[in-house]
């Protein structure tokens, strides 16, 4: 009888310390100092991180799957991670950005969930390229790609924020106040921002603007730029030679004197359409992953001080 009645005892044990374990792993990805008095809010992105904290306040405690430094694109949840979702009380994303949290929502968010696609249409991946022949951006949009970086159009953003607000009220109706006066403060930050752009890139000797990928859609779209990227919108595609030699080409027609690639990305492919064109290099922050100093706001104003300077505005 001990024989038999061994392995179930040892198989219960060991039971006993998976689930052990499972706890532990989602109690460190929640963090040994958080707070049970907020309210949990689990961010995809660093951008959609900036408009949680900034609206939620010290009303919420945000955790972005987002580690600091990597490409959001390709982000892999851990088990804690998948935990952080399950538990949280709002899950802010993008769907269509990240499929591993697509997967994670779909399966532990459910109503919790939030996102901020809905709030906007997006626009076709190939729209947010300067139009040619082939290539990846033909590819997207054969396949009804959507452009996900609508955060670097502010007034979307400040939009976004408004329904964020909105989300977090119905959460939690206690603070429901506060937050829409936090959106409604960030949204005035928002609206200075886009007068700022708007004003400086008014008038500019060129309108043209060669990036490593096509991540400025929105941005180009808004302060009537005219974006053409080396890539589409997988910022680790390999660009055909046929691709880099049609970019060489724009960028000569446009007398584009500056060539931007990204702070998560390699810049060699940028470089080489830079000396193949006689071109500099310099960074252009798409805003995906947190900057090493500041926040989004100074992020932006960080690139308008670029633009203003490779398109020789006035």
């Amino acid at each position: 009888m001990t024989i038999r009645t061994a392995p179930r005892t040892l198989a219960a044990a060991t039971a006993a310390l998976l689930a052990l374990g499972g706890l532990t792993a989602c109690s460190e990805g929640r963090g040994a100092d958080a707070d049970p008095g907020r309210v949990d809010v689990v961010a995809a992105f660093y951008p959609l991180q900036f408009l949680a904290e900034r609206i939620g306040g010290d009303a919420v405690t945000v955790t972005n799957l987002a580690k600091p430094g990597a490409e959001p694109h390709d982000l892999e949840l851990n088990p804690a991670q998948v935990g952080q979702v399950s538990e949280a009380k709002l899950v802010v994303y993008l769907k269509g950005f990240q499929p591993a949290v697509d997967e994670a929502v779909d399966q532990n968010a459910g109503d919790r969930a939030f996102d901020v696609a809905t709030v906007q249409p997006l626009r076709d991946a190939a729209a947010s390229n300067h139009e040619h022949e082939g290539g990846e951006a033909a590819h997207e949009e054969e396949s009804g790609g959507k452009d996900p970086h609508v955060w670097l159009d502010p007034t979307r953003l400040a939009t976004i924020g408004d329904r964020l607000a909105e989300r977090l009220g119905k959460a939690d109706p206690d603070h429901a106040a506060d937050y829409t006066a936090r959106a409604e403060a960030l949204h005035a930050d928002l609206e200075k921002l886009d007068g700022e752009f708007a004003q400086g890139l008014k008038t500019c000797q060129r309108r043209e603007i060669v990036t490593s990928h096509t991540a400025f859609g929105y941005l180009a779209e808004r302060y009537h730029l005219e974006q053409v990227g080396i890539t589409g919108l997988t910022p680790e595609a390999e660009p055909a030679p046929q691709r880099l030699a049609e970019v060489a080409k724009e960028a000569r027609e446009h007398q584009a004197t500056t060539i931007f690639f990204e702070t998560l990305v390699s810049p060699k492919v940028a470089e080489t359409v830079a000396r193949e064109v006689g071109a500099r290099t310099a960074v252009l922050d798409p805003i995906e992953g947190a900057p090493a100093e500041g926040d989004y706001l100074s992020a932006m104003r960080a690139n308008l001080q670029t633009l203003r300077t490779a398109l020789d505005c006035s």
